[in-house]
C-alpha cells in the first residue's frame, strides 16, 4: 500500500507558504495604504496664555488678559474622495474671558475661516477643491509621515509665508516621545488696514491705510515621529498697526510671549498619536516579521512531514501469499 502526505503537513505547508507571501505584501502594499492623511478628522485643539489685546469698545489696548485660540478642523469625506486628497475645513477663533464661550465664532475677537488641501501621501500642498488660501510648505497642521531630523518648510498662515523650522532634537510630551523643532519671525508687513488716522498717531487725517505687522518671537513644534502629528504647539505672535511710513508701532492688536497646547489638548494629541502609531508598527514591522518567522517554522515542518510522508510510502509491494502456492 502506497503511503501519501497526511491532511496536517498539507495543512501546516499551505499555511506557511501563505504567511510567508503575506509578509512582504503587508510592507508593499497594506502599510502604505495606510500611510495616508486621514479625511474623516474632527478634532479640536486649543492654545492659552496670557497677552494684550486691542479692545474694539474701548479703543485702546488691554494687558494682561487670558487669551484663548481654538481651533477646529473637520475633514470634507466628499470632496476628499472626489479628489483623491485630504481636504480639512479649519476654524480658527481667537477669543478672551469676555468672548469665550461664543455662541457665534464671528463674535470672537478674530475669527478665520481655511480650507486645507494636501496630498495624503507626502502632505504636499495641492492647489485644488476651493483651497484657501493658497499655501505652500512642507508642514502645517501635521508634519510628514516618517519624520526626519533635519529642517522643515512651516506654513504660517498670518504671515502668509513660509517660516524654516530647525531641528532641535528629541521633545517630550506627556511623557511621549518626539521630535522638536523651533522657528521664529522677525516684524514683516504683512497688509494694510483703514482706521481712524487718531489710532495711528495721525489725529488730523480722518481715515487711513495702516501697516499692518506681525512677529512670532517663538514657535515650537513637537511631533510624533511616525505619523507626523503635532503633539505640543507653542508660539508668541506680535500684531501691530503702524502709521504710513512709520518704523514704530502704534497699535497692539494682540500679543502673547507664549500661547501654548493646554494640558488636555496634548494628552489627546498624544493618544492619537500614539494609536496611530501603533497601527503603522503593527503594518510596517510587528505583523510582516511575525508572519515571516511563523511561515517559515510553518512551511519547514510542513514539507518535513510532507518528506517523510512520501519515503515512508515507497519501497516494494508486498505480495499475497496465496500467490505464491504451487499451483
Amino acid at each position: 500500500m502506497r503511503r501519501t502526505a497526511s491532511p496536517l503537513s498539507l495543512t501546516l505547508l499551505g499555511v506557511g507558504v501563505f504567511l510567508l507571501v503575506l509578509a512582504p505584501l503587508l510592507v508593499r502594499y497594506v502599510q502604505p495604504h495606510a500611510k495616508r492623511t486621514p479625511i474623516d478628522v474632527d478634532t479640536t485643539t486649543v492654545f492659552t496664555g496670557t497677552g494684550s489685546y486691542f479692545d474694539v469698545g474701548r479703543l485702546k489696548t488691554v494687558d494682561g488678559e487670558r487669551i484663548t485660540v481654538t481651533r477646529r478642523v473637520r475633514g470634507d469625506v466628499a470632496d476628499s474622495l472626489d479628489s483623491g486628497n485630504a481636504v480639512w475645513d479649519v476654524s480658527t477663533s481667537v477669543d478672551t474671558d469676555a468672548t469665550l464661550p461664543a455662541s457665534d465664532t464671528r463674535d470672537s475677537l478674530q475669527w478665520t475661516l481655511e480650507r486645507w488641501v494636501t496630498d495624503r501621501r507626502t502632505n504636499e500642498p495641492v492647489h485644488c477643491c476651493r483651497e484657501s488660501p493658497a499655501f505652500d510648505g512642507e508642514a502645517y497642521l501635521k508634519f510628514p509621515f516618517d519624520v526626519e531630523e533635519r529642517d522643515y518648510r512651516w506654513w504660517d498662515g498670518t504671515l502668509g509665508g513660509v517660516v524654516r523650522l530647525r531641528y532641535e532634537g528629541p521633545g517630550t510630551v506627556q511623557g511621549y516621545r518626539g521630535l522638536r523643532f523651533t522657528g521664529s519671525v522677525p516684524p514683516t508687513r504683512t497688509g494694510v488696514r483703514q482706521v481712524p488716522g487718531r489710532l495711528v498717531g495721525l489725529p488730523r487725517s480722518p481715515q487711513v491705510l495702516a501697516e499692518e505687522w506681525y512677529a512670532n518671537s517663538r514657535i515650537e513644534l513637537v511631533a510624533d515621529r511616525r505619523t507626523g502629528r503635532i503633539v505640543h504647539a507653542a508660539i508668541g505672535p506680535r500684531k501691530t498697526l503702524r502709521a504710513p511710513g512709520s518704523a514704530k508701532d502704534a497699535v497692539v492688536l494682540l500679543e502673547s510671549e507664549e500661547l501654548a497646547f493646554t494640558e488636555r489638548t496634548q494628552r489627546q494629541q498624544v493618544e492619537l498619536a500614539a494609536a496611530d502609531s501603533r497601527k503603522l508598527e503593527l503594518l510596517g514591522r510587528t505583523a510582516p516579521r511575525s508572519a515571516a518567522v511563523l511561515g517559515s517554522v510553518l512551511a519547514l515542518v510542513g514539507a518535513v512531514l510532507v518528506a517523510r510522508g512520501r519515503r515512508s510510502g515507497t519501497g516494494t509491494p508486498d505480495t499475497h501469499p496465496m500467490t505464491n502456492r504451487p499451483g
